[in-house]
């Protein structure tokens, strides 16, 4: 059977990672977290106090982008790949209220995307790649066999992922957490290199009042009707 290269955008909160990651096991084809690598980098800058709610050192971001180095490594206890910073296990530490409120200033600048852009590329050069993010269908891969835009109220997308923040042990109020997801929509939406737009030929997946099962049901089919 022909392999296909699906493409995942949208907002945040919006379960593009969960469900790429059932469609990339059921489908047998490489995942790719695309937000898990510019959240790497903003961990890196976090770490090297390059960037704070109060500033952000391009220059030096810039300059230091050959000193990092990314990848993935498949953990077969959790059954999908884990975010490696300089050979370190980061995967817990990107995952926090923290890293999300500095990743969009990191987003925006353009010598970090084309940076992580090329490397996803080399990626999913061979299809057969599920790839999510916020600029996959429109800059990554514009020629996808499969685009989808996922979207759900802010309200919604904060209260799922101020839940999951909670049951991972993170002391956080659902009004930062709303404060949080609104700002990143502003910066994705707004920023002048590659900013969040639906792709003309996305499909488009609002999925305030759709359970994980009814999501993925669909958009299997999507898929096969591809395939």
């Amino acid at each position: 059977m022909k392999k296909i290269t699906i493409a995942i955008d949208g907002f945040s909160s919006t379960g593009k990672s969960t469900l790429a990651k059932q469609l990339a096991a059921t489908l047998g084809y490489v995942y790719v977290d695309t937000g898990a690598m510019y959240r790497a980098v903003a961990y890196f800058a976090m770490q090297h106090n390059l960037v704070s709610e109060t500033h952000l050192d391009k220059a030096g971001l810039i300059a230091q982008l050959p000193n990092i180095n990314l990848r993935f490594q498949f953990n077969p206890a959790l059954g999908f790949a884990e975010m490696y910073l300089n050979n370190e296990n980061i995967e817990r530490q990107i995952r926090t209220i923290e890293v999300s409120r500095m990743v969009s200033k990191v987003a925006e600048i353009s010598e970090v995307r084309a940076k992580l852009v090329e490397q996803q590329q080399e990626m999913g050069k061979d299809r057969g790649v599920v790839m999510d993010g916020r600029d996959i269908g429109t800059v990554v891969f514009p020629d996808a066999e499969l685009k989808l835009f996922m979207t759900a109220s802010s309200k919604t997308r904060a209260q799922r992922r101020f839940d999951e923040l909670v049951e991972k042990g993170q002391h956080i109020t659902y009004e930062d957490v709303l404060q949080n997801v609104e700002e990143r929509d502003y910066i994705d939406t707004h920023r002048a290199d590659s900013p969040l737009v639906k792709a003309e030929d996305a499909v488009e997946v609002d999925n305030s009042s759709l359970s994980k099962k009814e999501q993925f049901e669909l958009v299997l089919n999507l898929v096969k009707a591809k395939l």
